[in-house]
């Protein structure tokens, strides 16, 4: 170790200090293993450690790699982060702090927070809540009581769970538990230049915009994500603003009309309403690949993530999730069909180069 002063070398080692990872490791004699200096591992004694320039040496000198910090991966951090995933999910009743995350993996609270940003999408924080916000849906599903819900997803107070999921469960903690029960969902079905197309809206906007075969596919599309709910078939005198609102989308899709610019009942995860806010920036006739996507939402590495939040996107056009591509400028996948997803852009492009 002629390039570092191993005084230094044990202080980063002390210090859990991931800057120095890949440029030294430092094995444990009394347990026979090799380490990152960012080891989350308990520390060891001063005099039962040995320092090395390369993983091979260390394996030469009889040390195995850490099965906490994996030496002989390329990325460390990755696997921390995974590691710190999977520690929320089971401790996402507790109160789990920046500081106790950085404690328990070895990390400054900055470097984990980006690090775990930059892998998943979203902030632990923000982790947490969705992870909770899952099981509290999973519970409310089940048919457990509210309040049992409430404490056993970690929530604390009943107060703190409205505050937490306003927006996200998209109807009352009462309703979303019976399947949308006590709620009424105005629906319209209507024939376009595309196919059938059900949308469907709360009092807060519309919730629902799917594309089918017939009538009896899209209720039933309609009725699985809201089953217990009162679904009621809508007119103009009943609810004129549905009504207008589904004749402008009829108008963009069989006469090219501009796309109507329509309230919106959006229920998601934080990291999914980042998304979904993204694509609606998105000019007509423009596309996007998912890695860009996942750049323009400040979470690079969440490429996979950004597919799967225009996967379950609910509300087709008004969140146009058709304009994202695969990086080779290939289609990718659309929930209503890749015919319907290349005569959508087809006819962004179209309108616009008229317009030019």
């Amino acid at each position: 170790m002629t390039d570092f002063n191993e005084n230094d070398l044990w202080q980063a080692v002390q210090d859990r200090n991931a800057d120095y990872d890949g440029r030294f490791y430092y094995g444990v004699m009394t347990t026979g293993v090799f380490c990152r200096p960012s080891c989350p591992s308990r520390g060891a004694k001063r005099e039962n450690v040995r320092f090395f320039t390369k993983p091979s040496e260390a394996e030469a000198a009889g040390l195995r790699p850490c099965l906490r910090c994996h030496p002989l991966q390329d990325n460390p951090t990755s696997v921390l982060m995974t590691e710190a995933a999977h520690y929320i999910e089971g401790h996402a009743d507790e109160s789990i702090s920046l500081s106790r995350l950085s404690n328990e993996f070895g990390l400054s609270a900055t470097h984990l927070q980006k690090s775990f940003k930059r892998q998943h999408g979203i902030s632990p924080k923000e982790y947490q809540n969705a992870h909770r916000l899952k099981k509290l849906k999973d519970a409310l599903k089940s048919g457990d009581d509210i309040s049992g819900a409430i404490y056993e997803a970690g929530y604390g107070s009943v107060s703190r769970v409205y505050e937490q999921v306003d927006g996200r469960i998209g109807m009352t903690l009462s309703a979303y538990r019976d399947g949308g029960k006590g709620e009424k969902i105005a629906y319209v079905i209507r024939n376009t230049a595309l196919g059938p197309i059900i949308m469907a809206a709360t009092n807060r906007g519309v919730c629902f915009i799917h594309f089918g075969n017939d009538e009896n596919i899209l209720l039933s599309l309609l009725s699985k994500e809201y089953p217990q709910a009162e679904l009621l078939p809508s007119s103009a005198v009943d609810t004129p603003e549905l009504a207008l609102w589904v004749e402008a989308l009829d108008h963009h899709l069989s006469h090219n009309a501009p796309r109507p610019d329509i309230p919106l009942h959006l229920n998601g995860t934080a990291f999914q309403m980042r998304v979904w806010r993204f694509l609606m920036s998105v000019p007509e006739g423009e596309v996007k690949s998912y890695s860009e996507v996942a750049q323009a939402i400040g979470s690079p590495k969440a490429i996979r993530a950004a597919a799967t939040a225009c996967t379950v996107n609910n509300i087709a056009i008004l969140i146009p999730c058709h304009r994202v591509l695969r990086s080779d400028g290939s289609l990718g996948g659309y929930r209503w069909g890749l015919a319907r997803k290349r005569t959508l852009i087809d006819q962004e492009r179209n309108n616009i180069s008229n317009s030019a």
